[in-house]
């Protein structure tokens, strides 16, 4: 008897400190004849993957085609990785294509795959005669385990600065890493930095950028931050790419959780971890501050894994910040409350305790 799905997790690691891309690459040669894979869409990018992905399967399922999308990390469930025509997948699904896997794949590749190799199989087969997969990549592109499928369709959100160990020290090598995984067609969404399209013009592949399409949001009348509306717009350029009719009523009702999302009137989440994402914040914030006339700062409640650059995120955030209230997380990723307390002394921004 295999173990469970989370008993299976909780012996993988989540991080690692090299890529080794064979591994993924030999499970999904052992599994493929047993998967008919839906029409792929990669989603690449530094920032905006999750919600570009959401409001493109959204969308999807609103015409009456069938979905997965394929996210992460999850904020409070597993199964919210896996978003399927509408819901995030059930428990009993989820088993059932976990047993598939530990039918399917020998002891030794089992052993070796990685958490997020893992969990990207589990999508593969929980997509199969779907119409459509939503794949959003992890850190990378070329390498990301996402990548061992071919794609048809490649989305590019903004590009910046992050996972450097790994993609490289400069925009146009982290650009590169990451469109690399493109294998047919791609749309280049947003971006701050010129060089992410120039980077994609010289891959040698069919390129597109959100300038391309003629884009117009009149008569949307979902309430978003600013800093969504160019994924937005991404995913209708997608939309528009594959044909299908655009009807901005049906995005009326969605949700994207964690998004710079109001929980209660006076305090507001958002998932962003990285120097772009804080710099989107404050704009959102300042935005809605002069919109309804007040000059109000918050009360940051916060903490950040080691690997990112928190220095930058709260140098950022001071601006819009009263004081700093870090959290305790229990994961051996996550800094330490003494070195993030001694950034905001650094910073002269006032900790509560």
């Amino acid at each position: 008897m295999s173990d469970s799905l989370d008993d299976f997790l909780n012996k993988k690691s989540l991080y690692y400190d090299k890529i080794d891309f064979s591994v993924v690459h030999d499970a999904w040669k052992s599994i493929q004849s047993h998967i008919k894979l839906p029409f792929v869409i990669h989603l690449v990018g530094t920032n905006g993957k999750g919600s570009t992905g959401r409001f493109l399967s959204h969308y999807l399922f609103k015409k009456e085609l069938t979905v997965l999308h394929y996210s992460s990390p999850h904020i409070l469930r597993f199964n919210e990785r896996f978003w399927i025509n509408g819901n995030d997948v059930s428990d009993e699904d989820l088993e059932n294509a976990h047993l598939k896997l530990q039918t399917l794949l020998d002891s030794e590749i089992l052993d070796k795959l990685t958490y997020f190799e893992y969990t990207t199989l589990l999508a593969f087969i929980l997509s199969s005669n779907l119409d459509y997969l939503v794949l959003e990549a992890g850190l990378g592109g070329e390498f990301d385990a996402t990548n061992v499928v071919k794609n048809d369709l490649t989305l590019v959100t903004t590009i910046d600065l992050d996972h450097q160990d790994f993609l490289g020290n400069t925009i146009r090598e982290i650009a590169a890493t990451k469109m690399r995984s493109c294998d047919k067609t791609m749309i280049v969404g947003h971006q701050n930095h010129e060089q992410v399209l120039e980077v994609a013009n010289g891959l040698k592949k069919e390129v597109f950028s959100i300038d391309d399409f003629n884009i117009s949001l009149d008569g949307l009348n979902l309430e978003i931050p600013e800093y969504l509306i160019n994924n937005l717009k991404l995913c209708i350029c997608a939309l528009t790419y594959l044909n299908i009719d655009i009807d901005l009523s049906l995005f009326d009702d969605m949700q994207l959780f964690g998004r710079y999302q109001k929980i209660s009137q006076n305090i507001i989440i958002d998932v962003g971890h990285n120097p772009l994402a804080a710099a989107e914040v404050v704009k959102s914030f300042l935005n809605e501050s002069k919109k309804h006339k007040k000059s109000k700062k918050i009360n940051l409640i916060y903490n950040s894994y080691k690997d990112k650059d928190y220095k930058q995120v709260l140098k950022i955030m001071k601006p819009i910040v009263k004081s700093v209230e870090i959290i305790e997380i229990n994961d051996k990723r996550a800094a330490d409350k003494k070195d993030i307390t001694a950034i905001c002394s650094e910073l002269d921004m006032d900790v509560s305790n």
